[in-house]
């Protein structure tokens, strides 16, 4: 029997906000759309925004939804319509047809691709704007219910860390051996840098070479999600001490960036803190950089945490998030226990320095075990999670 046609394999269509290689959740949509189509399969990506390798792709049909005044909750309606639309028509034609969504983005039974749990993340809105906090209860709300839809109406859920996989349970009652964990894969090109590469990175910088170089790589919100009051609250305290010499720099951009940089400034800290903004060169960050901090409060997995450690250079992580627990016990120094904890983190970042030089050498293998573990593996995994759990009957999806 001859092997099955690309033409006569089953479509499968993958619900994402977007889908490109600047990082998280949009890259490991990415790779997937191009691991699907690289092996024949005909790929259908509802999105509002997709790299300009994935339009030109004869394999792959871009279904584009416009995001009305940049919302993200009314392009999320048109998203979530869109991709049943085009699953249904799909499911139709082809009764094999697999369809990915993405946590709460669009309710289909069959996989849905977990990447946070909004049940888990709690967000304080004590600093935001009035209009924010109105905005923000109405997002959230809307997130919760379609979460919880989707969640529970798909087949296999495939969860990016232990962690999220836990709270899938403990927060919305997903049966345990519906949930299968595979963690996002490493880009291809990540490596420690090469002291000329190095030297380059400083350069775009403006960095002396011999000048110790910490970086934060996050958005800015409103939420502080991300840790970066911490960092910045250690920070100003670091460097009050004759002694610390290291700067950050910091990459993200997000509502409260004028802020942080008002805030900086009137610190007297802008020589020792640069705000960079939204930016697409975090390999060339890393390259310069020696240590990267996360202190976040929620992170479900933390790729910015493995795009670090792939670059051979060590990150300090909130205990808690998903990442860690890839972390060897070897490294368990550089796992931040309480996030709100700024003298536990200030005395961190200088036991860090006391010993900078060897750190590199420190997490040489966990560098190379996380690099090995690539896009193309990760994508790999979930084509054998959904063909080891066979999509429903046509008649069941549809109605659905």
């Amino acid at each position: 029997m001859s092997p099955m046609s690309a033409e006569s394999k089953p479509p499968w269509v993958i619900v994402a906000g977007s889908f490109h290689r600047h990082g998280g959740m949009d890259r490991c949509n990415w790779a997937l759309a191009r691991h699907l189509a690289a092996a024949g399969r005909r790929v259908h990506l509802v999105c509002h925004y997709a790299d300009r390798d994935l339009l030109d792709d004869a394999a792959i049909t871009v279904h584009c939804v416009p995001k009305p005044a940049s919302s993200f909750m009314l392009g999320g309606v048109i998203l979530a319509r869109e991709g049943r639309r085009v699953a249904a028509h799909l499911s139709l034609a082809s009764p094999g047809a697999r369809v990915v969504t993405n946590g709460g983005n669009c309710s289909w039974p069959d996989i849905n691709w977990v990447h946070c749990v909004h049940h888990a993340w709690r967000v304080n809105p004590d600093k935001f704007p009035w209009w924010l906090k109105v905005k923000e209860r109405a997002f959230r709300a809307m997130a919760l219910r379609h979460e919880r839809a989707a969640l529970r109406s798909a087949r296999l859920v495939i969860a990016n860390s232990e962690r999220t996989r836990r709270e899938l349970i403990d927060y919305l009652g997903i049966a345990p051996d519906r949930i299968q964990v595979i963690y996002p894969g490493a880009p291809p090109g990540l490596s420690p840098a090469t002291p000329e590469r190095r030297e380059a990175a400083r350069k775009w910088l403006k960095v002396p070479s011999a000048r110790p170089l910490a970086a934060f790589v996050g958005a800015l919100g409103y939420d502080s999600n991300k840790g970066f009051d911490v960092l910045f609250a250690a920070w100003r305290k670091l460097c009050t001490r004759p002694d610390w010499d290291v700067d950050l720099v910091v990459a993200g951009g997000g509502r409260a960036l004028d802020r942080w940089r008002g805030m900086v400034v009137e610190s007297r800290l802008d020589d020792r803190i640069r705000l960079l903004g939204f930016t697409e060169r975090i390999p060339d960050l890393l390259a310069a950089a020696d240590l990267l901090i996360s202190p976040v409060r929620y992170e479900a997995y933390g790729v910015n945490v493995q795009e670090a450690i792939c670059s051979g250079i060590p990150a300090m992580v909130t205990a808690a998030a998903g990442v860690a627990e890839r972390f060897p016990a070897g490294l368990a120094e550089l796992l931040i226990r309480d996030p709100e904890d700024v003298d536990a983190l200030v005395a961190m970042l200088l036991k860090w320095r006391t010993a900078l030089p060897q750190w590199k050498e420190r997490i040489a293998r966990f560098s190379s075990a996380l690099r090995a573990d690539t896009l193309e593996a990760m994508a790999q995994k979930i084509v054998a999670a959904a063909e080891s759990n066979p999509p429903a009957s046509r008649d069941l999806r549809i109605s659905a």
